[in-house]
């Protein structure tokens, strides 16, 4: 990912985050002045029809908190049809970047970055979310939005997958700190990747349309940034924690 790429990542996310919320906003103003009148037997007149037009009218004045509460209701059910238009896309690994149960009952999806530091504190509660439920799998998508390191890493990251020496890879690249061209060539050679290897992939274009797939599937999630999880018909953002995790796959599993 280049310099430019990033910020356009960040404004389109903002911009469409903004267009989402201010179309809901019309959506749910205009179904609540109409709602109880479209509804109403045909015997409503309409003076009748006006009555209670007011009367949900100044109860939205009155209770202006229902308001954002049905954009979150609104936006949670578009996001849900999102995810169902592109679950496979999103769900379907990329190689070997995926770890748990081959024949899962839940996938777990994560959108990151190796210079997130969020990431990384996610990393234990996904080991653990895999370690106590046999049917799970965690999906990785490589999501370089930090830094110019972020897109290396993340090259490096899918050769690793092509290997099948991805998560060899993946624990060690953020167990080594901060993300430079030194970690990220120390990390391959853990996973048995040469540092010719490495630095081909890194020079390679060959990664580049996977990273822009996972860049446009994270703007069509309204991803706010590292990491994002997508579980059942459920985007969480950010370090969310085990519990959550856990949650959401009891959810998707309920459904």
């Amino acid at each position: 990912m280049t310099d430019q790429t990033r910020p356009t990542f960040r404004a389109a996310l903002s911009n469409r985050t903004m267009q989402m919320t201010l179309g809901a906003f019309a959506l749910i103003a205009a179904a609540a002045g109409t709602a109880f009148a479209t509804q109403a037997p045909a015997s409503v007149n309409g003076a009748d029809k006006a009555a209670i037009e007011k009367i949900v009218h100044d109860y939205i004045l009155e209770h202006p908190e229902i308001i954002p509460q049905a954009v979150e209701r609104l936006q949670a059910k578009r996001l849900s049809g999102t995810i169902g238009e592109n679950r496979s896309a999103i769900q379907t690994p990329y190689a070997g970047a995926w770890e748990g149960a081959a024949n899962a009952d839940v996938t777990v999806v994560e959108f990151f970055d190796y210079a997130c530091g969020y990431c990384r504190a996610s990393l234990p509660d996904l080991a653990k979310l895999v370690g106590s439920d046999a049917k799970v799998k965690v999906v990785y998508r490589e999501l370089p939005i930090l830094s110019e390191e972020s897109g290396s890493a993340a090259k490096v990251s899918l050769l690793a997958a092509e290997r099948n020496q991805y998560m060899v890879y993946h624990k060690a690249l953020y167990g080594a700190g901060r993300v430079t061209r030194d970690t990220i060539l120390a990390a391959a050679a853990k996973a048995g990747i040469s540092k010719a290897d490495a630095e081909a992939a890194i020079a390679s274009s060959k990664y580049d349309a996977e990273i822009q797939s996972n860049i446009a599937l994270a703007q069509k999630l309204q991803a706010s940034g590292t990491p994002t999880f997508v579980i059942g018909d459920q985007v969480l953002n950010g370090a969310v924690g085990f519990d959550a995790l856990q949650a959401g796959v009891a959810s998707a599993r309920g459904k």
